[in-house]
């Protein structure tokens, strides 16, 4: 029996994965490393501390990485996030759901006070039951803490009474680890191929496209039978 959706938020619920690449290639730039925008966009859907890794040394890093990762937001907070919006139907899929006898958690790498933000543009704040955050956990996506502090918070929803819908393959990589199946969505930029690689069993443009497809898609199934649906369908 299907209890609860466990939503990602950046590329998935509004639209910010390119606001948050530009914010780190500017951070990356004050700190004196020049890094294509393209690269830094792969990796959006990661928190800081993996993000970091892959750009700096663990030397560079211990010197500066606290100071860099806080820059970053400072600048996230103050000239991107104004700029994000969100996708078209959101609340009503969130509305969907609840009428389904589902319960919703949010589970993302974001702050708390960027959370906060994102469910006021996105209408949702009265919708959800629980939410966690990069403050709930060690370490950030492709890891799974985040989507265990969300299945603990949700408190007896087991991983097969839940879905993850998310953009990126850190997110399917994640909830694949503690055996919670993935929906993809493609609003975020990463392709379809890439998604099914990382383990989503199913693909929808945008949060408009699984509503309107609600009836035959996973989130209405009332036990775990498995079915394959594409974008393109």
């Amino acid at each position: 029996m299907l209890k609860a959706i466990i939503f990602d938020i950046d590329g998935t619920l509004v639209d910010s994965v390119d606001l948050h690449a530009r914010a780190w290639q500017e951070a990356f730039r004050h700190f004196g490393r020049e890094v294509e925008f393209e690269r830094i966009r792969h990796q959006i859907g990661k928190g800081g501390d993996q993000l970091m890794p892959v750009f700096f040394s663990e030397e560079e890093l211990g010197r500066f990485g606290e100071e860099m990762e806080k820059f970053r937001g400072d600048l996230f907070k103050r000239e991107y996030l104004p700029r994000v919006r969100p996708f078209p139907q959101v609340r009503e899929l969130f509305e969907r759901v609840r009428r389904d006898g589902k319960r919703i958690a949010l589970a993302s790498s974001a702050k708390k006070d960027e959370l906060k933000a994102y469910k006021e543009l996105a209408r949702i704040t009265d919708l959800i039951e629980e939410e966690t955050s990069a403050d709930d956990a060690d370490k950030s996506k492709p890891h799974p803490d985040i989507f265990v502090a969300a299945l603990g918070a949700l408190g007896d929803v087991r991983a097969a009474e839940a879905i993850v819908i998310g953009d990126t393959p850190y997110d399917a990589e994640a909830a694949g680890k503690i055996n919670l199946r993935t929906v993809g969505v493609l609003c975020g930029g990463f392709p379809e191929a890439e998604l099914r690689a990382a383990g989503c069993t199913d693909i929808y443009r945008d949060p408009a496209d699984l509503l309107a497809r609600y009836d035959a898609s996973p989130l209405a199934v009332k036990s775990s039978s498995p079915a394959t649906t594409t974008a393109s369908d």
